[in-house]
């Protein structure tokens, strides 16, 4: 947890202790165990609040925003294997207008100017 080992955590816990003092320690204890446990509160109430409005039945891998990620869609997206593509000419590239042979007139169009 935040890259924190024990014996880096246990000096911590002994600079605070020898800054914050022995008389003040159990203060500061209570408070952090308050605002711990307010956490623990707001975190169920929120819990249960989605509950509430998205019902139980919900399917939460559909709304992970992971799936979402660039690289996964891309890399789904080339171990696809769908359907072949076919030779067959869509409409946009029978509207190709194909360049114009050495000498004759680039296409004009009066109404388009």
């Amino acid at each position: 947890m935040f890259g924190v080992n024990g014996g880096e955590f246990l000096i911590i816990v002994i600079i605070a202790m020898i800054v914050v003092g022995p008389e003040r320690l159990p203060e500061y204890a209570q408070r952090l165990r308050e605002f711990v446990v307010r956490g623990r509160t707001y975190v169920k109430q929120g819990q249960e609040s989605l509950t509430q409005e998205l019902g139980s039945d919900i399917d939460w891998t559909k709304l992970d925003p992971r799936q979402y990620d660039p690289r996964t869609i891309v890399r789904e997206a080339l171990l696809d294997d769908g359907p072949a593509p076919t030779a067959a000419p869509t409409r946009a590239s029978a509207a190709v207008v194909r360049p114009p042979a050495a000498g004759e007139r680039a296409p004009f169009d009066a109404d388009a100017t």
